[in-house]
């Protein structure tokens, strides 16, 4: 048996006293948030471009989780479609009572529903005819045109277009608070459709605010988002 001396008993003593930290557990990743993501102070030209995109993204996908929540009205268009059911897509709008007319489905009230809620109830409805129907319903068109401001606004989200006029880039930032101390103010997008149709433009602020150059101040169309990104200096 190997006998220990008086030095390394007391440092094994000692080690057995220490505390030890509780080892990190590696669960799902959890989104970033804004102020996370701003956090990060980048340092090369690179660097800005990666962070300006992923503080944008998160901007868009709080949203789009907007959108999931938004209560179908009277007046919006659907765009519904069942999956391998091509016959049976429509684009339908909502009438004054509520309601659509759908194959199978026959006459079924969708407002006041979220997007998931319509969903399931368009399937559960056609469950009677179909096998496990899958089915997508996208709003097409808003009765209530909105636009949206995202960034370093000082109140981000939605902002009705009024009925009588419309409006432009300068005036949805100013309903939305106008901007932070952190925004770059000239560095301001707006994006405008989906998919492969979708497009960035590029504004100046200054050009309108310093330089007095209204063509600058782009008026805006329904569903258009207005980002406003940081400043990293």
């Amino acid at each position: 048996m190997k006998h220990w001396g008086p030095g390394l008993l007391a440092a094994v003593t000692l080690a057995a006293c220490i505390p030890q930290r509780p080892v990190a557990r590696r669960d799902a990743a959890v989104p970033e948030t804004p102020r996370q993501i701003a956090a990060e102070k980048p340092e090369t030209p690179q660097q800005q471009d990666l962070q300006e995109q992923r503080l944008l993204q998160s901007a868009l996908d709080r949203q789009n989780q907007d959108k999931l929540n938004y209560k179908i009205q009277p007046g919006d268009l659907l765009e519904i479609t069942v999956y391998k059911e091509t016959d049976m897509n429509r684009t339908a709008r909502i009438s004054g009572d509520g309601t659509i007319t759908f194959p199978l489905a026959g006459v079924i009230k969708l407002s006041n529903l979220s997007v998931p809620e319509a969903e399931s109830l368009l399937a559960q409805k056609l469950s009677d005819y179909l096998v496990r129907p899958q089915v997508t319903v996208l709003i097409k068109e808003y009765a209530n045109k909105q636009i949206y401001v995202l960034g370093e606004v000082k109140k981000p989200g939605s902002i009705e277009i009024p009925a009588e006029r419309r409006l432009t880039v300068l005036e949805a930032i100013t309903l939305a608070g106008g901007f932070t101390d952190l925004a770059a103010q000239d560095r301001t997008k707006i994006l405008r459709g989906a998919g492969a149709g979708s497009q960035t433009i590029q504004v100046e602020i200054s050009r309108i605010t310093k330089q007095g150059d209204k063509s600058a101040d782009i008026y805006l169309e329904p569903n258009d988002t207005v980002y406003v990104p940081q400043s990293f200096f």
